[in-house]
């Protein structure tokens, strides 16, 4: 969420920003509709004000007046001030919602440094890092490797709970276990912390990352008990810290976290139907970052580095690619993604989005800081980050691919095989 006097003082600076960097007409409207509501709940607050100080003073009248009729009149004329107070109080509760409510709707603004686009066509390959792997035979994509090694299973998948699903057996459900905890250690030794968070989680938890009130049609909800299904762990591991105020002598924070991520994909007819790239339910270990402000352009790169070493370590082709800004998601202000080639499908498939959001979720949430602990300071937002380090089945995907062999098994990659027993070929 933007700081409303952002919206108010320096209006025509972010109409230009939406228009002219992420081409967001609608964007652009919306402000207008912000700034429009937040003047008539300004006006009803200096009328509400005016009364309650003229109030005040009456009450001092009356308790000075000795005249009882004089007196008597005052505490009618007051009486009807009161409830004309009331219904300025009522009214300024509901202007107050609307403004938050469309504020909520506005995306945040890109950083600086982010190259102006208008789609994914203008993102920026900052690096390549390894050669696309040329196998000495025709690459197999995973979808038949899982299958000829009866690791995938689509039928019964599908059979379970229909189109989009899996089953992972045996060497495959091991591999993708193998894979996450490896993944863990590895940021675990870069400095983070762990946490197991819940799956499930209220709507508060949703609106501070910035989920709702505008993609509530991708969540999964329960609507007797309102819990939703996380989309991401980054929803959980922001959420720790919501509605407080932090010692800044404690930052920066860095959590890791394994979940399950539930999103309803609107997917294409006919687009990424075979295999595992895409689907409703799907495993991923996420980064999480609380950080000074001025700090968090060299967190996020320093995010980026963290979950390339996981790449690097694999020994995977890869590439770091920055978003431009109409690529950017709604709550991101820089974000860079990194893709793994992948030779049996033949391209690149994204398996980390590292996104610096500067304040944008921490005003949502209430996240604060003292800089120095010191309780007599005025508390600060902090800036929040997060990175998928990294996502599956893509991840997975990539190794079943990279590592396929002639004969149709798979080679285990070193640093894996410590979380197999040793083992070296699936």
């Amino acid at each position: 969420m933007l700081d409303l006097r952002l919206l108010r003082d320096h209006a025509a600076e972010v109409a230009a920003a939406y228009r002219d960097r992420l081409f967001d007409e609608e964007a652009v409207a919306l402000l207008e509709r912000v700034r429009e509501a937040d003047s008539r709940r300004r006006q009803l607050l200096a009328a509400a004000e005016e009364l309650k100080a003229r109030r005040n003073a009456a009450s001092q009248t009356i308790g000075r007046e000795k005249d009882p009729e004089r007196r008597a009149a005052l505490i009618r004329e007051m009486e009807a001030v009161k409830q004309d107070i009331a219904a300025l109080d009522e009214q300024l509760r509901a202007a107050e919602a609307e403004v938050t409510e469309l504020a909520l709707q506005l995306p945040n603004l890109p950083d600086e440094h982010v190259p102006t686009g208008r789609s994914e066509a203008d993102n920026v390959v900052v690096r390549t890092e390894g050669k696309p792997i040329e196998l000495p035979f025709p690459p197999r994509p995973h979808w038949e490797i899982g299958e000829r090694l009866g690791i995938i299973d689509f039928e019964r998948g599908a059979k379970i709970s229909g189109s989009r699903f899996y089953v992972l057996r045996g060497a495959g459900a091991a591999l993708q276990r193998a894979l996450i905890n490896w993944m863990i250690d590895v940021h675990l030794r870069q400095g983070y912390t762990e946490v197991y968070p819940p799956y499930m989680v209220r709507r508060d938890c949703l609106v501070g990352t910035a989920q709702l009130p505008k993609f509530g049609d991708n969540l999964y909800r329960d609507a007797e008990e309102d819990f939703y299904f996380i989309p991401t762990a980054e929803v959980p591991v922001t959420n720790l810290y919501r509605d407080e105020i932090l010692d800044g002598t404690l930052l920066p924070i860095k959590h890791v976290a394994y979940s399950a991520c539930f999103r309803r994909e609107k997917m294409a007819a006919g687009r990424d139907t075979r295999g595992i790239k895409r689907g409703h339910q799907f495993d991923k270990v996420e980064m999480v970052k609380f950080v000074r402000p001025e700090t968090s352009r060299d967190e996020l790169l320093s995010l980026v580095q963290d979950a390339e070493e996981v790449l690097r370590l694999l020994g995977l082709p890869y590439r770091v690619v920055q978003m431009c800004t109409g690529d950017l998601s709604f709550s991101a202000c820089e974000k860079y993604d990194l893709e793994v080639w992948a030779p049996g499908c033949g391209e690149w498939l994204e398996v980390s989005s590292c996104s610096n959001f500067g304040d944008f979720q921490a005003r949502r949430a209430q996240i604060r800081y003292r800089p120095d602990g010191n309780k007599k300071e005025k508390p600060r937002l902090v800036h929040t980050l997060n990175g998928s380090g990294l996502a599956l089945p893509r991840t997975l995907i990539a190794v079943l691919e990279t590592y396929q062999q002639a004969d149709g098994s798979v080679r285990v990659p070193e640093v894996l095989r410590p979380y197999l027993g040793g083992r070296e070929i699936l």
